[in-house]
């Protein structure tokens, strides 16, 4: 008995002393990617996106839904671009820009029918410096600029570069609203 025990006291001083921290300026925490287009299950995660959407009712839920929304589009989005697929990626960005510029409306709505809303403003503030986190570095990996040539259509201009720094500053205003 005193064996294992001294055994699990060593193991216990040699896990502690390889203890690696992480450092990172948000908190919060993006989801893994769901279904991705392309994927059979992909279109039931549109249903379910439209089923969820009554589902939050309220202030605070219609708050909740946008950004678990933009949550998913945007690592939807950083996911596709990572793969080349700039035009999924483009339209999942601009989803997720959507629903992120649903988020203020509903807190300003929920403050008026006298709700506190400081801890959603915390919440807030710290999505959107993630959501910057990762913009920024979708910004130096993405060319600026790329062009959709489908087989049988006219090809497109996605301007990637623009379309991020707009997702930046949108996250930006919304990180430093002190309401």
């Amino acid at each position: 008995m005193r064996k294992i025990l001294l055994l699990v006291t060593f193991l216990l001083i040699f896990f502690n002393l390889f203890v690696f921290s992480v450092n990172a300026q948000s908190s919060y925490v993006l989801p893994y990617p769901s279904s991705m287009p392309g994927s059979s299950f992909y279109r039931l995660h549109l249903l379910e996106e439209l089923i969820l959407k009554y589902w939050y009712y309220g202030d605070f839920g219609q708050f909740t839904y946008s950004l678990k929304e933009s949550d998913k589009y945007l690592v939807e989005a950083k996911t596709l671009f990572e793969y080349k697929q700039y035009l999924l990626g483009y339209k999942a960005l601009e989803k997720s820009n959507k629903y992120f510029l649903n988020t203020m409306p509903n807190l300003l709505s929920a403050r008026e029918h006298g709700k506190d809303i400081k801890d959603k403003i915390v919440i807030l503030s710290e999505a959107s410096k993630k959501h910057q986190e990762e913009l920024v570095i979708l910004e130096k990996e993405l060319p600026q600029n790329f062009v959709w040539s489908p087989e049988k259509a006219a090809s497109q201009n996605l301007p990637i570069s623009k379309l991020i720094l707009e997702s930046i500053k949108l996250r930006e205003k919304y990180e430093k609203t002190n309401i």
